[in-house]
């Protein structure tokens, strides 16, 4: 669900990014249907998601979300990073910074449009028309991006409790923010120097 980290995370790297962020949509060895740079993106997905579950800073995160969500905290916490990446001043320095690269991404997946899963291309038009990587920046953003979130969980019924756990906890979330994504970047560099 953290869609703006995974595209950050490529590096801009056109065929590394389309892999980063198909990975969920492209199961087991049906990447092999892919070019070798999309499938090292796929890949970085899977390895970015492996160290995000498993960082004890995202395990602290999860506990607010935890009692409502059980087994679902971990997606509500991709999406509050994406929040917090968007407002990062380190990473974006300025909103135009932002707007750039969301384009650059959309771009991107158009130009690979030929070759993203199905599932992944019908959503596609909705993620650039309604810019999705921009506006996670907003609260509301983030609200909207947690109702589509339960909309597409089997179940989940509402969204409303995570919407007011994250504004109750704001501060705290962005506090392992800033002390996990630092940690997660060196990693993604580090996976695609060695793989």
């Amino acid at each position: 669900m953290n869609l703006l980290a995974h595209a950050w995370l490529s590096f801009y790297e056109p065929e590394i990014l389309v892999g980063n962020m198909i990975s969920d949509y492209v199961k087991g060895n049906k990447k092999l249907a892919y070019a070798p740079q999309v499938q090292r993106g796929i890949m970085l997905h899977r390895a970015i998601d492996n160290f995000t579950d498993t960082h004890a800073v995202t395990g602290m995160a999860k506990q607010y979300f935890r009692p409502a969500y059980r087994l679902y905290a971990g997606a509500f916490i991709d999406v509050v990073y994406d929040h917090f990446l968007a407002n990062d001043r380190v990473e974006f320095k300025n909103n135009e910074m932002l707007e750039t690269f969301a384009q650059f991404t959309y771009t991107t997946l158009q130009a690979y449009s030929t070759n993203l899963p199905d599932t992944f291309a019908r959503t596609v038009p909705y993620l650039i028309s309604q810019n999705w990587l921009y506006h996670y920046q907003f609260k509301e953003g983030i609200e909207k991006s947690f109702g589509g979130l339960v909309r597409r969980a089997v179940y989940l019924e509402e969204s409303d409790i995570a919407y007011n756990i994250f504004l109750e906890h704001y501060g705290q979330l962005e506090q392992h923010y800033a002390q996990f994504f630092p940690e997660l970047k060196a990693f993604a560099k580090l996976w695609l120097q060695n793989n």
